[in-house]
């Protein structure tokens, strides 16, 4: 059985970060960063805004700004099957 992973690539999902820098609520001019990794979709990443709206709504670090990173790992128009096999001493 393919892993939860794998079979979410194969449906256009993939890897993303998230570097988000917020303010700490006792010291607001000192700043923290936390970094979010979940499998998403771009360009929309409902998942990294499901997890933003969370942060806003329950947590009391104030965001300052958010970087993000996306990787396409995997889609089925990349997997190709090997006709020939050559091998070399």
């Amino acid at each position: 059985m393919a892993s939860r992973e794998f079979r979410r690539m194969l449906e256009g999902y993939g890897l993303t970060t998230a570097n988000i820098f917020y303010r700490l609520p006792d010291h607001p001019a000192i700043m923290q960063s936390y970094i979010w990794q979940e499998y998403d979709l771009q360009p929309e990443f409902p998942q990294l805004r499901k997890f933003l709206d969370f942060w806003q709504r329950s947590l009391d670090g104030r965001l300052h700004s958010v970087q993000v990173a996306h990787s396409g790992l995997i889609r089925p128009a990349e997997i190709s099957l090997v006709d020939k096999e050559f091998r070399l001493h």
